[in-house]
């Protein structure tokens, strides 16, 4: 079959790609227009927005020489044109009248565990699924819950596996007795691939879940335990705390720490009694357990640095963005008499001066307050890098005395440089 998969380059989304390479089939993927042919390279690609391709028209071209279609775009939180509402529900919608009109029958949208008291994720994308419901397709609705892979991480994933590696401790939300009945990413793959291969198999509504349903402890401890990392503390975390870190990370963060995730987690993430019965019965899967996944895929050392460092890279963002706010603080400050001592003889005038200095003040303070919003963080962190290195350079040569300044002069900006090209290497894209 030739198969649209709409959010091919996200974590489920990549992974449904693979297992569908992995039976022969041909693949169409569908995502931002930044980003075609970006990760499976020289495989078929189209540009598409879900937060504005809210017609079938949009679609149709999309779909020419299509067999079916997967869904599985969708976003965490809400960030500009991208709502719920447009990229899980509207657009969807329009892909599956599309696809109607075009003659495809088989449509299976990749929906989320849970229901509407788990906050708008969950429920726009029920609303999608029932919309979906409506039409007269060879529908299928897959309910993933928590999904990881021993194999890489991404989001909500990587978070817990950060969570898991911490040093000597281990910070559990309330006492960390929430329960998850956690699936493979490779299992899910194999439910679509499943799905396709059976026809008959329609109009249903599936949860994928694990075979077993444990403990948010018991899962983070069994990570730990295949990253190699000894026994910690178990450390419970006060629901109004593990709360206000969720706000702040739903401000100013666009990775899986937010509301949605924290909501999801408090409820707990598992499957109706039945659940893996319905799973086999439909598709004749029988998912693998944690402990059978992480047995079959040793940790790697990439696995245990990403998973010890996850939290290391936000941190010495937030560190940065707020060096930048106290420079521009300090810019706008400092006096005329201080910077004309600061700057000895007669290289620029007393009042070229005090405009440099207040110009650049305002710019850190920009730069600073943008870096801490994650406002286009590859751009931001360009320029705090050229700004750095223009500065350093420029005062460096002027006035050679200040690189040895106490306390380290313009010495000490070569740690932020080679700070900032770390993050600028490591900003995620995805």
């Amino acid at each position: 079959m030739r198969v649209l998969v709409t959010g091919a380059y996200g974590f489920i989304g990549a992974h449904i790609v693979a297992a569908l390479i992995a039976a022969d089939h041909k693949v169409v993927c569908a995502v931002r227009g930044a980003r075609v042919d970006s990760r499976f390279a020289g495989m078929d690609a189209v540009a598409c927005d879900m937060a504005s391709d809210v017609h079938a028209e949009d679609w149709l071209p999309r779909l020419v020489g299509v067999d079916a279609v997967v869904n599985c775009a969708g976003i965490l939180r809400e960030r500009g044109a991208e709502s719920f509402t447009a990229v899980h529900e509207l657009a969807p919608l329009a892909l599956f009248h599309a696809s109607r009109q075009a003659g495809i029958r088989r449509v299976i949208q990749i929906s989320a565990l849970g229901n509407a008291a788990d906050g708008e994720f969950v429920a726009s994308k029920h609303r999608g699924d029932k919309a979906l419901a409506a039409l007269d397709l060879d529908w299928l609705v897959l309910r993933p819950s928590l999904v990881y892979s021993a194999r890489g991480s991404y989001g909500g994933s990587s978070l817990l596996r950060g969570m898991a590696a911490l040093p000597c401790f281990l910070p559990l939300p309330g006492h960390g007795e929430q329960q998850v009945q956690p699936i493979a990413a490779e299992d899910v793959g194999a439910a679509v691939v499943a799905a396709l291969m059976r026809p008959t198999c329609t109009g249903e509504v599936i949860e994928l879940v694990g075979p077993e349903v444990l403990t948010l402890r018991a899962y983070l401890l069994s990570w730990r335990r295949w990253m190699g990392f000894g026994s910690a503390l178990l450390v419970p975390m006060p629901a109004p705390l593990v709360r206000a870190t969720a706000a702040l990370g739903e401000r100013l963060g666009n990775g899986p720490l937010g509301l949605t995730m924290t909501s999801m987690l408090e409820r707990g993430n598992v499957g109706a009694a039945h659940a893996t019965m319905h799973l086999r019965e439909c598709l004749g899967l029988t998912p693998r357990s944690l402990q059978r996944a992480l047995d079959e895929e040793p940790s790697q050392v990439q696995d245990r640095w990403h998973a010890r460092l996850y939290f290391l890279l936000p941190a010495l963002r937030v560190s940065i963005a707020l060096l930048w706010i106290g420079s521009g603080v300090v810019g706008w400050l400092t006096s005329p008499a201080s910077l004309a001592a600061w700057a000895p003889g007669d290289v620029l005038p007393a009042g070229s001066l005090l405009v440099l200095a207040r110009v650049t003040g305002t710019l850190d303070l920009l730069l600073g307050v943008l870096c801490l919003m994650r406002w286009r963080p590859r751009l931001v962190l360009t320029l705090m890098l050229l700004m750095l290195l223009g500065y350093t350079l420029g005062i460096g040569s002027m006035w050679p005395v200040h690189w040895l300044d106490p306390p380290g002069g313009l010495l000490k900006n070569l740690p932020l440089i080679a700070a900032l090209a770390v993050l600028l290497a490591t900003d995620e894209r995805r």
